[in-house]
């Protein structure tokens, strides 16, 4: 069975994102501070490549329409897998060019069960701030792989600015570098 696992790097007071984070500036000003754990794009040695591995593994890919339209749909392949959008608006034309691309017009819950049943027993990677926030609404998001970056952002946009109610969660497991600790949870229902 799939687990649908959120990947986010965010700043210790809760920001994903810095300032002016629009199309042409994905991930905004001094973006790049949140992703300096990763290294240069290469499997990273030691622990932080377990963490390289999952993200590299996914079935399946599901992301907000902000974050696919930011990287225009990563040329149409992430991965090599479906990458599923929910959105109540048609797809822009270029989807059109991205067979792997499929916007899903009935909502969050529909997008995870498409998105889970194309993953088969591989983890369904989702990406996107306000769809994981509608994720954790809906009770279809499985869990969290949270980057925690020693560094005050200050501002720019916030992982969980709202959410309708409280979410428990249960810490599975932690792994502290020197350049973030990275949390990984389990939401529990």
């Amino acid at each position: 069975m799939s687990t649908s696992v959120l990947f986010m790097s965010m700043s210790l007071d809760g920001y994903i994102a810095g300032p002016n984070d629009e199309v042409g500036i994905p991930g905004g000003d001094d973006f790049m501070r949140l992703h300096e754990w990763y290294g240069d794009f290469s499997r990273p040695t030691g622990p932080v490549g377990q963490l390289w591995d999952e993200w590299n593994a996914p079935g399946a890919i599901l992301a907000g329409r902000r974050t696919v339209e930011q990287v225009d749909h990563w040329g149409g392949d992430n991965h090599g897998v479906a990458i599923f959008v929910p959105s109540h608006r048609p797809p822009g034309p270029s989807v059109a060019n991205y067979p792997l691309v499929k916007y899903v017009s009935d909502g969050i819950e529909s997008a995870m069960a498409q998105a889970k049943a194309a993953a088969g027993d591989r983890d369904v990677l989702m990406l996107g701030a306000y769809t994981a926030q509608r994720a954790l609404e809906a009770g279809v998001l499985d869990e969290l792989q949270i980057h925690q970056v020693p560094v005050l952002f200050g501002c720019g946009r916030r992982m969980f600015e709202v959410l309708p109610s409280r979410v428990e969660l249960e810490i599975v497991r932690v792994i502290d570098t020197p350049e973030a600790t990275h949390i990984r949870y389990r939401v529990r229902r």
